[in-house]
């Protein structure tokens, strides 16, 4: 029997979970920003809060800490600088080097989102006691790593 014969109950795997909770996070967000008159994406949304903790980051750094190749995000910084939230400026010591730059408008959508992600994390973390959070945390951090850890091996 190979592992194709194995039978899995899906709905007890911890991707399920995963995966269905993360889709109920982006709706939530899509939705609360669409009532807030914000014209952003979740991953939008990531690249200001990490420029906003870094301005000026170089482009691939921002892949890195985003999570994202180079190529879509180059796509979402193109739509991001036609929304005047960035801006992309060359190094000035290194020519093949972008920074990326927050704009005034960029800031002020960011502190936008900030209400909204507080709202959301008081939503999610409701009824939950500080060890079970510090638990769940841990836990993912460990599937992470264990999904990290296995890349190229498939």
């Amino acid at each position: 029997m190979d592992n194709t014969d194995i039978l899995v109950d899906f709905d007890k795997s911890i991707g399920r979970w995963i995966g269905s909770t993360a889709k109920m996070v982006d709706n939530y967000l899509h939705e609360a920003f669409q009532s807030e008159g914000l014209d952003l994406s979740k991953e939008q949304m990531v690249v200001l809060k990490k420029l906003h903790e870094n301005d000026g980051l170089i482009q691939n750094e921002l892949a890195y800490l985003t999570l994202r190749d180079k190529s879509s995000l180059a796509r979402l910084l193109a739509k991001m600088e036609r929304k005047d939230y960035i801006v992309r400026e060359q190094d000035e010591w290194d020519k093949r080097v972008n920074r990326v730059f927050l704009t005034g408008t960029g800031r002020i959508t960011f502190r936008r989102t900030r209400p909204i992600i507080v709202r959301l994390k008081e939503i999610m973390e409701k009824n939950i006691a500080e060890e079970e959070l510090y638990q769940l945390i841990t836990t993912l951090k460990v599937i992470q790593h264990n999904i990290s850890s296995a890349e190229g091996q498939i």
